[in-house]
């Protein structure tokens, strides 16, 4: 038997939810679609829906606007029906109900992180625990310990054995045998990097080496590295190394392409700092390339460095994008459509609303409240007294009339410049929520339904969007 959905909705967006699902054409499952008596969606309660929803419910399930911050269980609990959250937009919705693609996976992926801590030898114990458990939470599998040259780093075996005793694997990057020694002497589950001249090292405490060439950029020395650890049936990393942009990075790549050729099974890892750190470009962009390659060559480990500001939200970039190529792969398909965090200043699809839907939304408008939207013309503010369009926010305001207002004009003011940074950068714009920078920023919780509830505030009496 064929499920039966029920959508709940209000006022302004019912007839755009019955004209997106009636465009779905024949469905695999039936619908039907609940006005609960609310002018805007995304506000209504769950004591309003506890009220004005009438039992039994005949539906498999019940599909809420997806910026209600209700409690799911209590309702579904109430009504003895499912109640899920839908997308934040009615556009979305064919996406959602699965008519293009399948539910993505993104809870796997083939990659491990390692994030260094560059200036590890400068810093106290405690920061140094902090930061590590920073990176951790961000992504990271590996704490890299980075060594300076010429700095002493005297509580090194300290620092390994207290990463330890919390639980991270870590690693110790020095080019300096002793620090190399101490740290796997200490503990450490991986040294950086090793060479056929020091791989001994890894051979006396049975710890895992990340190989280098002994020459820079020479896969000969390499590979005799490669097969001294697996004489002494170690387990290794290789890495033929990435070089930065003007200083070999073409040939580095064609370096991995031929390690991987040379070496079919072998443990690769590859630095993606020099080239993440030492361009002066978004770094999500990068990384993403990066994870490409990693993923057509099956190098399953890199490492990961932040020194440089730009950079700051690298391990949470990575850490994506290994789940975005990991996705992408097992369904041999484009990484194209499984996620956005790492669209972080252009969205594929800015707006939902067309000109068209826009003009009709706000002919049906007869209330004070001023809606915000985006469209390819402009940002659009309208309210039961006027439409206005353009795409600078100065030019809106006066054909406001709220100078009397100041907390209105201040609300008026700060949601149409959010609104032109979205339309000028192609992102997608919704009233009274952030704008979303996918990886390159914290997501912010938002307690809409505080919100909601509070109908005498200044949003829920006059600034509501649809």
């Amino acid at each position: 038997m064929a499920e039966h959905l029920l959508f709940l909705t209000g006022h302004l967006a019912r007839s755009r939810v019955e004209r997106v699902l009636a465009d779905l054409g024949q469905t695999a499952f039936s619908y039907e679609i609940v006005d609960i008596g609310v002018k805007v969606a995304a506000l209504m309660t769950e004591e309003i829906i506890s009220r004005r929803l009438k039992q039994p419910l005949t539906a498999d399930r019940v599909i809420l606007p997806g910026r209600y911050r209700g409690d799911l269980g209590r309702l579904s609990e109430r009504f003895g029906v499912s109640f899920i959250r839908g997308p934040d937009e009615v556009s979305d919705l064919p996406v959602f109900l699965g008519r293009v693609g399948k539910p993505i996976d993104l809870s796997r992926h083939d990659m491990r992180i390692f994030a260094e801590i560059v200036d590890a030898s400068a810093l106290s114990l405690d920061t140094l625990t902090q930061r590590a458990l920073t990176l951790a939470a961000a992504g990271a599998d590996v704490i890299d310990l980075g060594c300076l040259p010429e700095t002493p780093f005297p509580h090194l075996a300290e620092s390994v054995r207290s990463l330890k005793q919390q639980g991270l694997c870590v690693s110790v990057d020095s080019a300096n045998l002793e620090e190399l020694e101490t740290g796997a002497a200490a503990g450490a589950d991986y040294l950086l990097s090793l060479t056929e001249e020091t791989i001994g090292l890894a051979i006396k405490y049975g710890v895992t080496p990340i190989l280098i060439p002994a020459i820079p950029g020479d896969l000969d020395s390499l590979g005799r590295a490669i097969d001294a650890a697996k004489a002494a049936n170690i387990p290794f990393i290789a890495d033929p190394v990435l070089d930065p942009i003007h200083f070999g990075f073409a040939a580095s790549l064609g370096r991995f392409i031929e390690a991987r050729r040379r070496w079919p099974d072998t443990p690769m890892m590859m630095g993606t700092g020099n080239l993440t750190e030492l361009t002066d470009a978004d770094s999500s962009g990068v990384t993403a390339l990066l994870a490409g390659l990693c993923s057509e060559l099956s190098i399953g480990n890199v490492l990961v460095v932040n020194v440089s500001p730009h950079t700051v939200r690298t391990v949470e970039e990575h850490d994506r994008a290994r789940r975005i190529m990991f996705a992408a792969k097992q369904d041999h398909a484009l990484p194209r459509g499984y996620d956005a965090g790492l669209l972080q200043i252009h969205d594929r699809k800015p707006y939902p609303n067309s000109i068209e839907d826009i003009d009709v939304l706000a002919a049906d408008v007869r209330d004070a409240n001023f809606r915000i939207l985006t469209a390819p013309d402009g940002v659009h503010i309208f309210n039961g007294k006027g439409h206005h369009v353009s795409s600078d926010a100065f030019e809106l305001f006066p054909r406001l009339n709220v100078e009397g207002d100041g907390a209105h004009a201040f609300y008026l003011g700060a949601e149409l410049t959010k609104a032109e940074i979205a339309w000028k950068l192609g992102k997608r714009y919704a009233q009274d929520e952030p704008l979303a920078w996918g990886a390159a920023a914290p997501e912010k919780q938002q307690d809409r339904t505080r919100l909601a509830e509070a109908g005498h505030t200044l949003r829920t009496k006059k600034d509501v969007a649809p």
